[in-house]
């Protein structure tokens, strides 16, 4: 019978390697895909630019140190928001042996305050994903990651609203999938399928952009659960 119990346990045994949570932040912003970066106020990496984040503190859960430094950030809470991935090269951080739980939240534009920076940031800033500065850390790799699987989950799911407001025109809607994606899709095609997926619905009300017809606006179905692998909506 082993004679392990609670008050033999001893954790100095092991090593304890430090947890952060980094959030990796998207917003369509003057037409372009931007993601929020703080500059670094500290060493390591002082001067540079990095994805938001910080240590999870002992009383809370990993989801709630995300939700944490998203509101510090951003100044906003109740947005679509989920695990990316966990990272955890031994050499990533010059500081410590530290473990990176990776999330990315996307935020329509319209719901953002200008970003203050916090504390320990100098400064913060969007930046046009496609238009990066060199980043600390392997930020970098962290937000080719984010990047790639947004792109992947529009395939899927109805991510691709929680960056628009709550009422949209298939114009709008389509243009916010090509920002994204980072190519041009065929009009009458998509709006086939994004019709055809069952996920909007009209909501009776117009809007004219332009000099042309107004346009009818749509929101997405709250409960829709689009099973699309299959048949991809955006190849």
């Amino acid at each position: 019978m082993s004679n392990d119990t609670a008050a033999t346990y001893d954790p100095s045994q092991y090593d304890r390697p430090s947890v952060t949570v980094d959030v990796v932040i998207f917003s369509l912003i003057d037409d372009r895909l931007k993601v929020l970066l703080v500059r670094r106020k500290q060493w390591p990496f002082a001067g540079m630019w990095a994805i938001p984040g910080g240590f999870v503190r002992m009383e809370e859960s990993l989801e709630a140190a995300a939700a944490r430094e998203l509101a510090e950030e951003t100044g906003v809470r109740d947005v679509y928001m989920e695990q990316l991935y966990t990272f955890g090269d031994p050499d990533r951080d010059p500081r410590t042996r530290v473990i990176t739980v990776a999330y990315f939240a996307l935020v329509p534009a319209n719901a953002i305050d200008p970003p203050q920076a916090g504390s320990d940031a100098a400064e913060t800033r969007w930046f046009p994903m496609r238009d990066l500065p060199e980043l600390a850390f392997d930020h970098a790799q962290i937000l080719s990651y984010a990047l790639e699987r947004l792109q992947y989950k529009l395939e899927y799911t109805v991510v691709g609203f929680e960056l628009l407001p709550d009422l949209f025109t298939l114009p709008e809607l389509q243009h916010a999938y090509e920002l994204i994606l980072g190519e041009a899709l065929d009009k009458r095609n998509f709006r086939r399928k994004i019709l055809a997926s069952g996920i909007l619905e009209e909501t009776g009300e117009m809007r004219r952009e332009g000099e042309g017809r107004p346009a009818r606006l749509y929101r997405y179905k709250e409960n829709a659960v689009v099973e699309v692998k299959a048949r991809r909506l955006f190849p």
